[in-house]
Parts: structure tokens; C-alpha cells; sequence
């Protein structure tokens, strides 16, 4: 059975899709860029910070369906500047300190409301 996940303590979604949806134990999270849920705009700073509260929205809505960053298997990654990866990797590892997802990592040429960074997840309990 399908179900919707939605939290306020993560951004709400910015266009026709849900924040996460759960499915047979399998937890499908959408690309999270890095809104603040509480002013609707992406915060100030650079690929360190924007990571960051990507996985501040991730962990928000982790919490909300019953998950952990443990439980993440598969995570991709979109940043506008390869320049950047070594500094996102930085952020990223420090919440997968050992049981790391697999992950693909790709750079594109723009993302929704000039984030520099998109990352979406799945999980399975």
C-alpha cells in the first residue's frame, strides 16, 4: 500500500509532487533542496551550508515516516558545480559515518529556486 509523508519541518513541495511517499517498507523521499521551512527560501551561503539544510529537511522527513539516516540505501545527488563536490562530500559523509548508502552524484546546469545542491534518498526499514 501507498502512503503520502508529509511534515511541516521540512520545505513544502514546490510543485505536483509529494515529500515522501512509503511503500511495501520502501521510503521514496523527493530531491530536497535547501529551503528553511519556516521562511520558504533557500538558505544563505554556500554548497557547505545549502548541504547541510538539504539534510536538515531529509532527516525531517526520515523522522516523520519512521526512518533514520541509517535506513537510506540510495541517494542521488545534483550540484551546479563540480567545483563543488569535495565540499558537499564533507557534509555528506559526516551523516553516513559508516553504513554508507550507494549514491550517484551528477552536476546539471540549473536547479529550482537557484539552489546549488538537490539531493534525494530512499530508505527501506
Amino acid at each position: 500500500m501507498k502512503k503520502v509523508i508529509n511534515t511541516l519541518n521540512a520545505p513544502v513541495a514546490i510543485g505536483p509532487y509529494s515529500q515522501a511517499v512509503e511503500a511495501n517498507g520502501i521510503l521514496f523521499i523527493s530531491g530536497q533542496i535547501p529551503i528553511v521551512p519556516e521562511t520558504g527560501k533557500i538558505i544563505e551561503g554556500g554548497i557547505k551550508e545549502q548541504t547541510q539544510q538539504v539534510f536538515r529537511n531529509i532527516g525531517a522527513i526520515l523522522d516523520e515516516a519512521g526512518y533514520e539516516f541509517k535506513n537510506i540505501v540510495k541517494s542521488t545527488c545534483l550540484i551546479n558545480d563540480m567545483a563543488d563536490f569535495k565540499a558537499m562530500n564533507e557534509v555528506y559523509s559526516g551523516y553516513f559515518p559508516d553504513n554508507k548508502p550507494a549514491r550517484a552524484a551528477y552536476a546539471v546546469k540549473d536547479l529550482p529556486m537557484g539552489a546549488l545542491i538537490e539531493i534525494e534518498t530512499i530508505a527501506i526499514k
